[in-house]
Parts: C-alpha cells; structure tokens; sequence
C-alpha cells in the first residue's frame, strides 16, 4: 500500500528545534518507520501565476515530506478564518468564540480543492489516503469529486462537540455531509464519536447502525482510535537529555525546590488562567510550600493574530506578573514563565527534573504532553501526574491525579497532594499509565487505523456512487483559477 498522510502542518523532527504541536509530533515516528509520504503546507503562500504548487520533497526516514505552497488569496480566510476563528472553538465547546464569514467559508473550501488537485501528483493504483484534523474536514469530499476511489480515511486530534456547540458553525450541514465522503472517520474518544454520529442521525437524518452510516454517498465507518506515543523512544530521550544545558541548569538553580511543569500551546482551551489560579490559590493556602515549589510554565505563542489569542497571551502574562507580585521572594520566583518552544529531547529532560506534570485542559481531544511526561519519568522516583478530567487522556491514564480545571480550590488541594505524595504511591500509579501507554502506543494507533480503513473500503466502498452536488462550484472552474 502506497500511504498518503495529509496535515495542514508538517515537521521535519530536527533534534534541536521545538515542534510544532502534538499532531506533528505524533505523525513524525509513523512516517520515518513506515515509508508514507507526508504533505502539508511549506508554511508559505504563493499567487496564482505558479504551475508546481510543491516547495520542496524530501526523504524522512523511510518516508518522504512534501510541502505545498498554499494560495495566497486563500490562506488568511482559511487558516486565521474559517479553520481557526470558526472550527476550533466549535470543536473545544467555545460556541461564544465562533467567527467566521462568508468569506471565510469559501476559502476554506478552496484550500480544501487545492489541496485535492496537489494530491493527485502521488494517487498510485494501490494509494490510500490518511487526512488530519479539522483543517480538511472536506477535503476527502474533493479528492472524490475528483474522481479518486481509493481509501480515504480522516482522523480528527481534537474533541467533537454536542450538536447544539457545531450547529453555530456556519454551513455546518454541508460541510458534515462532505465528510461522508470519508471511508473511515476515527477519533479520540467515545463521546466525540457519539456526539458526531448524533447529529448525523438526528439532523442529517441518515440510517447509523453500530458505527456505520448509510448516506447517499455510500458507507462510512465512525470508531474510536486513542492516538498514543512511543514510550519506550520518549524515555530514553530523558535519560539522555538530562545532561543537556537546559536541563542541567534547571536543576541546579532549583535548590532543592520541588517542581511542577506545564508545557501548552498558549490556547485558551489549556486552561491556563484557571492553571496559574490554581498556583496562586495553593500558595495561598499552604503557605509552607512557599520557597519549595515552583511553576515551570512552558506557553508557545499561537494565532497571534487571531483576537482571542492575543486577549489570551496579554491575560496570562498579567497574571503570572501580579501571582509573582504576591507571593514571590528576591530570591524566588514562584512561577517561571517562558513564551518559546523547545525540541522534544529537551522537554523530554524538563519532564522527568519535574515531580509533578500539571495537564489541565478545558477541553482536549487527547493531550499527548500527559503521556510524555508519565513516560519521561525515573522509574526508581517517578513523578505525579495531575490531569484535566476533560482531556482525552484520562479516559486512558485513571491513575493520575484527575481534576476539575473549573475547580480553583480543587486543583489547589490536588496539587498540594501531588507535592506531598510518598514514594509507592508514586510508583504504584506510575507503573498503572505505563501499563496503559505500553498498550497503546503510536504504532498500534498507526496499524489499528489501516487495518480498519483497509476493512472499511473492501466491505462497502470499493465503488463509490456519484455523489451529489454539496457545493455551488465546480472542479474545473477553480483549476483554472491556479493555473
């Protein structure tokens, strides 16, 4: 089977650079090992006037990485618009952050067409296709307006939310009904995938019978693939990055100061107002943990250009500056807050000098930085995982310390218990997620996902019928338009 993985982002897993989100890190390990090819954006827009839309091809591993230049004229309504300004706060419950135009709609529809036509450059007699996330929810849609009868599959990172939270996405009807298109369409969780077949049943109004949706586009699979990573890999990078200078240094400025660390994208559906409130309000009631716990929160900007983000980024930075103010000493910081990424080999040493991992989405569709740190962990003195009983993660790792992240005085307490746990407790519950993550790991998710997309496809969509008109444009009339 040639396999075709398709992303709005790609890495290239340099040791030393910071990656570029838990979707890139998660992708990187399955194509090295298993020879896909790889496309997604090249991170720059080109106009209309260029005939090759492809930046640059190049091996990973046993695989290949191919990055596309997407339309200028588009990428702004797409990205920043419709995929991130409407689809994103959709997709993590935030029905008051939805905004999106027209314009914007249209947009991403074209991004998604442009995106079909690129792909036709590696359809092999033998393809299939793996599209991630949100960004190209119709993009399987367009490679079958296109003609392709290969497998499809489309795997979502992030939560489905009830029907009431996607209906104020605009042309949300259309757009569910062009993900139909897909022969299988896996997620996180059990209640996103309940959630999805939900409105398929209730508002698209079409027959679902366990999993399987009969549509007039044929049949299409919902199931549940908890994505993992490889654990194995991940501890041995902290054994090893422990003598890395970021590491080393962290540890002896630490002077026998326990530590909790944080590592997110600066999103609001991490969580990280009611996180930094939690501290405060621990600092508050425990006073003697002053001068012995510290923060390390990790915040990567993101969307800066998105309101909400920037709103974010100036509410955090305001409030470690004033939790800082109240609590901190000449000689200690409370909280040390960095807005810069780091490579996974060095997070993966930030990790195991931590005793406790602070994972507190709002809303997560699985959180791998759970996982990571349970893996990054000395089994001899393994630290505490303190986890968002809404990321997707806790379904699987029960045996971390579970919170409400609407809970201030919860987590405060939580996070005093973490702090004081003895050492078999520790490893009693260290040794229960290890159990998980071994298996779970990134290679099963890979292998499971083909075996049932493969399955999918042979039982009932090796042809497809013509489907219907679900957009008011043709595939020709925006071919030209590139060329």
């Amino acid at each position: 089977m040639n396999l075709v993985v398709v992303s709005n982002r790609v890495s290239r897993g340099k040791p030393n650079e910071p990656m570029t989100g838990g979707l890139a890190a998660a992708l990187l390990p399955v194509v090295e090992k298993t020879g896909a090819i790889w496309v997604g954006s090249s991170g720059r827009v080109r106009d209309g006037n260029h005939k090759e839309p492809f930046a640059e091809v190049e091996a990973l591993g046993a695989g290949a990485l191919a990055m596309l230049d997407l339309p200028a004229a588009h990428y702004g309504g797409y990205y920043e618009g419709f995929a991130n300004s409407a689809l994103w706060p959709a997709m993590h419950s935030r029905a008051d952050l939805i905004r999106a135009s027209h314009e914007d709609y249209t947009s991403y529809r074209e991004v998604n067409a442009f995106m079909a036509r690129a792909l036709l450059r590696f359809r092999k007699p033998d393809s299939a296709f793996w599209i991630q996330d949100y960004h190209f929810l119709a993009l399987g849609a367009e490679l079958r307006d296109l003609g392709v009868t290969q497998p499809i599959g489309f795997f979502l990172h992030t939560p489905w939310p009830a029907r009431a939270v996607i209906a104020g996405v605009p042309n949300h009807r259309e757009l569910i009904e062009a993900m139909l298109s897909y022969d299988l369409i896996g997620f996180q969780t059990d209640e996103d995938c309940e959630n999805f077949l939900s409105y398929v049943q209730n508002d698209l109004e079409f027959e679902v019978r366990d999993g399987v949706i009969n549509s007039s586009f044929g049949r299409t699979r919902a199931a549940v693939f908890p994505i993992g990573i490889d654990p194995s890999k991940f501890a041995q990078q902290a054994t090893k990055a422990m003598t890395h200078p970021d590491v080393t240094r962290l540890r002896r400025s630490l002077n026998g100061e326990k530590l909790a660390i944080g590592v997110d994208r600066l999103d609001y559906s991490k969580g990280l107002v009611n996180r930094i409130k939690a501290f405060d309000r621990m600092w508050s009631l425990y006073p003697n943990l002053k001068r012995s716990v510290s923060m390390l929160q990790i915040a990567t900007p993101s969307r800066g250009a998105i309101e909400a983000y920037g709103n974010l980024a100036n509410e955090v930075a305001k409030l470690v500056t004033d939790v800082n103010g109240v609590h901190g000493e000449v000689d200690w910081t409370p909280i040390r807050y960095l807005n810069k990424g780091f490579g996974q080999g060095v997070l993966a040493g930030l990790y195991r000098t931590a005793q406790v991992g602070v994972v507190t989405p709002l809303q997560d569709g699985m959180n791998l930085v759970a996982k990571e740190y349970v893996a990054a962990q000395n089994p001899a003195d393994p630290g505490v995982l303190v986890l968002s009983k809404f990321a997707g993660a806790a379904n699987e790792l029960d045996a971390a310390l579970l919170v409400n992240p609407h809970d201030i005085d919860g987590m405060a307490r939580t996070l005093a218990t973490a702090m004081a746990m003895p050492l078999t407790e520790r490893r009693m519950r260290w040794e229960a997620m290890m159990e998980k993550l071994n298996s779970g790991t990134i290679q099963q998710w890979f292998a499971d996902f083909i075996e049932a997309l493969q399955e999918t496809h042979s039982a009932g969509n090796a042809a497809l019928p013509e489907p219907p008109t679900l957009w008011p444009r043709r595939t020709a009339d925006l071919a030209a338009r590139y060329r």
